[in-house]
């Protein structure tokens, strides 16, 4: 554990949903996803846009269209700080999920070529928005401590099995143009009031876990899925995010920290590129398990 913390740069992707400033004042590189609205295409922090807009514009039912990190976008983004002479961690969104992950590996490995002295550690996050933040926070403050690139790797690839994922959302039609619910299933759940339970297991893959009747319990059943998997011996924090519903998500973090004393937690969107597929309304708690 002899490496300046800056000998290496931290690499994520905007599918990470970072609270704002935090990349920036902490020297990560954060890739930006992109999605098309409106004919218009938009970088996943691009200012021209902002998350409630985003979100308000989903409402009166316009269809974003989402991107990935293409090869030569990941080539372009990681080539200069290997020119500065910087190892880099790159932590990317679930493979289950997108192939962002895919075209970094494949930069890596030309990179290489070009770059031999240099090092480029690409994971896996099997993870998604917050928790994959958590993720590259926990990635921070293993490089803070000291922690070389290889060890820093081999924490973060102990902590990714045991970083939980529950989502629930308020609109099933999204998972329905997702593939993630049937359209009569969606049609009924709807009537009904049915708000289904989803989390991202072991293979980094969205899956559905149950259903509830009605918002508040389905938000309430986020935080009882927290008292069945945390890991109290390590779970000294959480995070939350949404598709543009504070007040829901708020709600969660005041549950959690009044059933479980859980005071050290963030909050943020759910960022365009997933909240084009999970839709407004979506909350999302993260947090250590046993399990995911």
């Amino acid at each position: 554990m002899t490496e300046h913390p800056l000998a290496y740069r931290i690499v994520t992707d905007s599918n990470a949903d970072l609270v704002p400033g935090y990349a920036a004042s902490h020297s990560i590189l954060e890739m930006e996803l992109t999605y098309t609205l409106d004919g218009r295409t938009y970088r996943c922090n691009d200012p021209a846009l902002s998350r409630p807009a985003f979100y308000h514009l989903m409402r009166e039912g316009k269809m974003p269209i989402t991107a990935q990190v293409n090869l030569e976008m990941a080539k372009e983004c990681l080539t200069p700080y290997l020119v500065q002479g910087q190892d880099l961690l790159c932590i990317m969104f679930s493979s289950a999920l997108s192939g962002t992950y895919n075209s970094v590996c494949l930069a890596a490995e030309e990179l290489r070529e070009q770059f031999p002295d240099r090092k480029i550690l690409v994971l896996d996050s099997l993870s998604a928005s917050a928790g994959q933040g958590m993720l590259v926070t926990r990635a921070v403050q293993n490089q803070e401590l000291g922690l070389s690139l290889e060890e820093n790797a081999a924490r973060i690839r102990e902590d990714i099995p045991h970083l939980a994922h529950l989502f629930t959302v308020d609109d099933l039609n999204h998972l329905r143009r997702g593939g993630r619910v049937s359209a009569t299933a969606a049609i009924m759940g709807t009537m009904l009031g049915i708000k289904p339970l989803l989390h991202v297991d072991d293979l980094g893959r969205l899956i559905p876990t149950g259903k509830v009747r009605g918002r508040k319990q389905s938000l309430l059943r986020l935080v009882d899925g927290m008292e069945e998997q945390m890991d109290p011996a390590h779970c000294d924090c959480f995070a939350l995010s949404h598709g543009d519903c504070l007040e829901d998500a708020q709600f969660v973090a005041d549950e959690v920290q009044r059933r479980f004393g859980i005071h050290d937690y963030t909050i943020s969107y759910v960022g365009p590129t997933i909240g084009a597929h999970s839709g407004p309304g979506t909350v999302a708690l993260f947090f250590y398990a046993k399990r995911r």
